[in-house]
């Protein structure tokens, strides 16, 4: 049995993959509405970014949403068949590993973005929500789009941000503004996002914005590629030790605690388009 062929784009649902000049450009294309994060983004995210890791021909990777938004975050309609063993009411043992074991393959495709070799450059235009963020911080450099905007809406949807925001944002806006976007979940726009550190530069649109991040990985491509990766591995390593460790955490901490009246309430709010009634239950 042949392996297929990571260029491929054919074989993925969520993505467009193109190479040109030692430089992977990887497109989210959804099929969820504003490239939301379904089923088949979790499974095609880690072959994908493995291929780009394991190709010496690749040196540099940019990485960006189809149409107006980067991505509207995690698909809750998509992903609600995922959430409902672990919301029934006699969920014990066995529906919360498997629900553990859900967030751990999940953070594993995110990983592989945050752990390829090859410096990831993120092109950010429109909404990115949730899910959206998780995959920008695991991400080299970010630039964005003036009508960019971004949020860490976990909160409001009832849950612990469990895919790597809580773990890389504190390293690299700090612990305050962190606290900030995680506990309010609230909105902010590229302005605000390059003023706290979240991103490089702004740039007046999506065209633009674009344009530098392929310029970025460009100038990352011409340097010598070990060096390069080893650069890279240095400054992870560092930090490794403890994104490992929260990340675990925070699998744990959702298996034993996710469930709840709450989140019921969110997903379903979400399907019948309406605010929701938040008990604490």
């Amino acid at each position: 049995m042949t392996t297929p062929d990571y260029r491929d784009s054919s074989q993925y649902k969520a993505f467009d993959v193109q190479i040109a000049d030692h430089v992977a450009e990887v497109t989210l294309i959804g099929p969820g509405k504003g490239n939301a994060m379904g089923p088949d983004f979790w499974s095609e995210l880690i072959p994908l970014f493995e291929g780009i890791d394991g190709d010496k021909d690749v040196r540099a990777v940019v990485l960006t949403g189809s149409g107006k938004n980067f991505s509207f975050g995690l698909d809750l309609p998509a992903m609600g068949g995922d959430f409902a063993p672990i919301l029934a009411d006699d969920a014990k043992a066995a529906p919360r590993t498997d629900f553990h074991n859900m967030i751990k393959r999940m953070q594993r495709g995110v990983n592989a973005v945050a752990d390829c070799r090859k410096p990831v450059v993120a092109a950010i235009s429109g909404w990115c929500i949730g899910g959206g963020v998780d995959l920008i911080t695991a991400s080299d450099i970010r630039v964005a789009s003036a009508d960019a905007k971004f949020s860490v809406r976990e909160v409001r949807v009832a849950i612990v941000a469990d895919m790597g925001s809580l773990a890389r944002l504190p390293l690299i806006i700090g612990d305050g503004h962190t606290r900030e976007l995680a506990l309010t979940g609230k909105d902010i726009d590229a302005a605000r996002a390059e003023k706290i550190g979240l991103i490089s530069d702004v740039y007046d649109d999506q065209d633009a914005v674009l344009a530098a991040a392929r310029r970025t990985a460009a100038e990352i491509a011409v340097n010598p590629p070990l060096v390069v990766q080893g650069v890279k591995d240095v400054l992870d390593h560092s930090r490794s030790g403890a994104v490992d460790d929260s990340l675990r955490y925070v699998a744990a901490w959702n298996a034993a605690f996710l469930p709840s009246k709450d989140l019921t309430e969110a997903i379903t709010s979400v399907f019948e388009k309406r605010d929701p009634q938040f008990t604490g239950e």
